[in-house]
């Protein structure tokens, strides 16, 4: 599972290269989508008012929003006080259902060599 949550993680922060190489891996591994139950991943992200709706509308795919909650602010912002909210979102996780695979992938192999020959 630690793939899978390497990739979560990726995906929610958007760093596409990262994001490749690790579903590049799992190709390798031939991972099967079974029918396992999906578990769900959550994040809790702190925004003001005026974040709010970017932060909603640029959500990556396969986020869902889940709950949004007004925690108010106890600070003033000058003439312009503005509501802080919690924004609850979740996405699903599908996963082997024989964990990960304890052997090495054919790049992986490949790349040991490589570095032996050095």
């Amino acid at each position: 599972m630690a793939e899978e949550g390497v990739l979560e993680e990726a995906e929610f922060y958007n760093i596409g290269p990262l994001i490749r190489i690790i579903k590049d891996r799992m190709e390798e591994k031939d991972y099967p989508v079974t029918q396992v139950p999906p578990k769900h991943v959550y994040r809790v992200l702190q925004c003001q008012e005026e974040e709010l709706t970017q932060m909603v509308s640029t959500m990556s795919d396969g986020w869902r929003f889940e709950q949004l909650v007004n925690i108010g602010s106890s600070y003033n912002y000058g003439s312009e006080d503005q509501a802080e909210f919690l924004c609850v979102v979740s996405k699903e996780l599908y996963s082997s259902p024989h964990g990960l695979s304890s052997e090495s992938s054919r790049k992986t192999k490949l790349l040991q060599a490589r570095g032996t020959r050095m």
